[in-house]
């Protein structure tokens, strides 16, 4: 059986709500077969992150090249990478294997209002990851600091996501939510503004779901689905793990990724 592969690169969260964890279950669940490559250790829960351990670029590139070399991913999701260095091995590593389909989760400060990119960190994602990237999925704060522009409203975002896109020359998928009152994301593509109509639905829980939109778009993309399709079926995938009212933790709690074993979203 040919199998459609999906790789992520990322910090790992040891309480399994995001992160390396979130990812893989995030694209096993999505019908794709998942390899990680880790960015940092966290010692993390639901209440926040305590401490971080780096990966040394050595270690990382040593990931990279092992999983390029035998098992080439089909598409690739760039989650938390705290410092220029690690960020620059990435880019290096993915230019050499012209990797296909990379997604950038912007991941700056955790759910928990953690942060987690140091700023210098910033600079070289913009410089290095996202001219490369086939989609960058910041939220409203992340967009603020891409685009330099502060983001108030609908006419805001639409600024923001042209401003991101053009300069950086990738697609954006701005997610609403933060600040604007509504779970609806943008979509700017090729020239092209697509709103994708969010419900909100009455879960506190939600630790974890930038990681987990940002491996469902990967996961689909591998597959072959459009990226407009591709980010339909991983927010239809994200409600469902919402809607499933997974509550662990004393803190923001992780979703349900795996609440339907055997649906729609694995074919």
């Amino acid at each position: 059986m040919k199998m459609k592969t999906a790789l992520t690169i990322a910090g790992s969260d040891c309480s399994g709500g995001a992160g390396i964890e979130a990812d893989l279950k995030t694209m096993t669940m999505n019908g794709v077969y998942a390899m990680s490559a880790i960015t940092a250790l966290t010692a993390q829960n639901t209440m926040g992150v305590k401490s971080v351990s780096e990966s040394t670029p050595e270690f990382l590139k040593d990931q990279l090249d092992a999983v390029f070399e035998d098992i080439f991913p089909d598409a690739v999701k760039i989650g938390m990478v705290s410092s220029s260095r690690l960020i620059c091995v990435i880019a290096d590593r993915l230019k050499y294997y012209n990797a296909k389909n990379i997604v950038v989760d912007p991941v700056m400060v955790a759910t928990s209002g953690s942060s987690l990119m140091k700023d210098n960190a910033v600079q070289t994602l913009i410089d290095e990851l996202l001219p490369i990237s086939a989609l960058v999925t910041p939220n409203i704060p992340e967009a603020e600091v891409l685009s330099g522009l502060i983001i108030e409203s609908k006419g805001d975002m639409i600024k923001a996501a042209k401003q991101i896109g053009d300069n950086y020359h990738c697609a954006v998928l701005l997610k609403g939510g933060h600040s604007i009152n509504d779970a609806n994301d943008l979509l700017y593509t090729s020239g092209e503004l697509i709103w994708f109509e969010g419900k909100r639905i009455d879960n506190p829980n939600t630790h974890g779901t930038g990681c987990t939109l940002s491996s469902g778009i990967a996961s689909n993309l591998a597959k072959g689905y459009t990226l407009i399709e591709s980010v339909q079926r991983a927010k239809d995938y994200i409600s469902g793990a919402l809607e499933a009212q997974l509550d662990l933790g004393k803190g923001l709690g992780p979703m349900m990724h795996n609440f339907n074993l055997q649906g729609k979203f694995s074919r």
